[in-house]
């Protein structure tokens, strides 16, 4: 997805945001949007947000020398989401479909994302989300909640790639993933993190402490933007993104990098800014199950 102009307010937010949760002095904060403000004359609109999100991070980790501003908050998050790692998986059992389920969950989890809600009540969020009645699903419109095509490609597929996207929500993948292996414990799965820190994203090691090595191989896509950019994934992702019998994108980032990659994706996210709403063609707060099939390139 390419950038907006209306993007570019929500990178000044972003910026400002990350530099309070580093601890940058209200001078700090304001050199950090100067030196932002230096960039955008040189960033093409035609470059996805997570490119822009990339620098924004490295920019700010690097005027405060925090490595990784957002630990504490990944910890709470994975803390709290292991704590109701149990109703959720109780929410698939008493289901009359359980992958939808399990699904559903995993893309209501996508809702632990502090580079869009930077108030997030991590607490208030998960118990929503435990909440029938406060989830908006569009099942009725195969655009943006394509579960056939999901169910019947996953029916199909023996090795699947799996892009995590923050840390909490990776307990939410979790679930997903055991259900898929429940169905049929001969999938090979392989699960994605970033290579270093970037927001909330999930590294290998929330992966780990949420228990996803139990079902998968956990891998990094080489790359520390907010989202897979594929010029910036290491060589053997590469190879795996495109040998891959079915991707399993998760996320608004990820959307972003990839809704325009010449390989078929399916996407799950809720959307949480008006940009992406727009582009997908839906409400903010929906959950979506999006399928972009393979594009061929005409020669």
């Amino acid at each position: 997805m390419r950038t907006y102009l209306d993007c570019i307010p929500c990178f000044f937010k972003q910026a400002l945001e990350a530099a309070r949760i580093a601890g940058a002095s209200k001078l700090g904060q304001k050199r950090i949007l100067d030196e932002l403000a230096k960039v955008f004359p040189k960033f093409p609109l035609a470059s996805s947000p997570p490119e822009m999100g990339k620098t924004i991070y490295d920019l700010v980790k690097r005027m405060t020398k925090k490595s990784d501003p957002y630990a504490e908050l990944k910890a709470k998050s994975n803390r709290l989401a292991l704590n109701i790692y149990d109703k959720l998986k109780n929410k698939v059992d008493n289901s009359r479909s359980r992958l939808l389920m399990a699904v559903e969950l995993a893309i209501a989890g996508n809702i632990i994302d502090y580079g869009v809600k930077n108030s997030l009540n991590v607490d208030m969020e998960l118990s929503k989300i435990l909440d029938e009645e406060n989830r908006s699903i569009k099942k009725e419109s195969k655009a943006i909640f394509d579960y056939k095509s999901f169910k019947d490609a996953l029916n199909k597929s023996n090795m699947i790639l799996y892009l995590a996207d923050n840390a909490g929500e990776t307990v939410f993948d979790r679930i997903l993933i055991e259900e898929i292996k429940r169905i049929d414990e001969n999938k090979n799965i392989i699960y994605a993190v970033k290579e270093k820190p970037v927001i909330n994203d999930a590294l290998i090691k929330d992966a780990l402490i949420c228990g996803i090595s139990n079902m998968a191989k956990v891998i990094s896509s080489g790359s520390d933007a907010p989202g897979t950019v594929l010029s910036l994934c290491s060589k053997s992702f590469l190879d795996l993104y495109n040998k891959a019998d079915m991707v399993i994108s998760k996320g608004q980032g990820n959307f972003e990098a990839l809704s325009g990659s010449r390989r078929a994706v399916f996407f799950l996210f809720m959307a949480k800014c008006p940009v992406i709403a727009k582009d997908v063609g839906c409400e903010i707060g929906d959950i979506i199950l999006s399928y972009y099939p393979e594009k061929i390139i005409e020669k």
